[in-house]
């Protein structure tokens, strides 16, 4: 087997706030910015399907310690739904396989769209990465076989919508990890008797970082033959997958003692829960947690020794 060459790699550290292009995986757009940094490690913090477009942060080096907090955090998507067509995937992918009459007024709309704000429970589609018992659901869908899958509890902060017109409706979804806008949408369709399927799908926010804010695989590929530098200047710091989290200033001393994994007794109060910690110099030292004794213990750690 053919080893990778060493050399073609590097470590560098930060997140891409990519603009992921449609018709590609999460993983293949994954692969080519990894392929471009030259990144020896890199990770993305939750997928996209093929139809959809967007930001898909995308964590290099370090940051994918981090990963996990921008995978758990909100992400607010666009979609727009075709009404009057349950297809057999729930997106435009799929074969139309019910047909039915589109007669909605703004009124059964909004109620409707009401019923989905806050918590509720999502049976997740056939056509999913999620497994059952060894294999992914999309590969049992794809002999045309089904499943019983268990609902999962999901939360929908904000549901707007947008436009109603022609047999498409278009909202904005803020929700927070794991909703199915797919489900969604055709959980909306049943609601208002007529079915519906995702036509289209752009997610535009994953907590702070904005589809504004994200870059396209073809500026990376423009900026990849001027030199990895020009590159690397598009990078955010590993820190903002922790937007969420507040700073703790830390000594020279209890910078020393938290990355010899010491636990520190803090002198000032503070709110137990998750910080991101930083030394004397300004540097970035990692996560840590405070528990309710006023205990300062590492969670995950920059590391300095490479």
């Amino acid at each position: 087997m053919a080893r990778r060459d060493p050399g073609k790699y590097r470590d560098i550290d930060g997140v891409l706030i990519l603009d992921k292009p449609l018709d590609r995986s999460s993983n293949h757009a994954l692969q080519q910015v990894r392929r471009l940094y030259r990144a020896r490690k890199a990770g993305h913090c939750g997928s996209l399907d093929p139809l959809a477009t967007g930001v898909l942060p995308i964590c290099l080096g370090q940051a994918t310690k981090f990963s996990s907090y921008l995978l758990n955090a909100s992400k607010t998507y666009r979609a727009s739904c075709r009404l009057g067509q349950k297809t057999s995937t729930g997106d435009a992918e799929g074969e139309v396989i019910e047909t039915r009459p589109v007669s909605v007024d703004s009124e059964q709309l909004q109620r409707v769209l009401e019923r989905f704000v806050g918590q509720i429970d999502q049976v997740p589609p056939m056509y999913s990465a999620l497994k059952h018992e060894g294999r992914r659901l999309y590969q049992i869908a794809r002999e045309g076989r089904q499943v019983e899958r268990k609902p999962r509890r999901v939360e929908i902060h904000e549901l707007t919508l947008l436009s109603c017109a022609d047999g498409c409706l278009e909202i904005e979804v803020r929700c927070s990890k794991g909703t199915y806008i797919r489900t969604l949408a055709e959980d909306i369709g049943a609601g208002l008797g007529c079915g519906a399927h995702i036509a289209a799908l752009r997610r535009v926010a994953v907590d702070h970082l904005l589809a504004a804010d994200a870059v396209t695989i073809a500026q990376l590929e423009l900026l990849a033959q001027q030199g990895t530098e020009h590159l690397d200047r598009l990078l955010q710091p590993v820190t903002v997958a922790l937007n969420r989290f507040a700073e703790l200033n830390l000594d020279a001393a209890s910078s020393t003692d938290i990355r010899q994994g010491k636990k520190i007794t803090l002198t000032d109060s503070m709110t137990a829960g998750l910080y991101r910690l930083v030394a004397p110099d300004a540097a970035f030292i990692g996560l840590g947690e405070v528990s309710a004794e006023g205990e300062l213990t590492a969670k995950r750690l920059m590391n300095t020794a490479r």
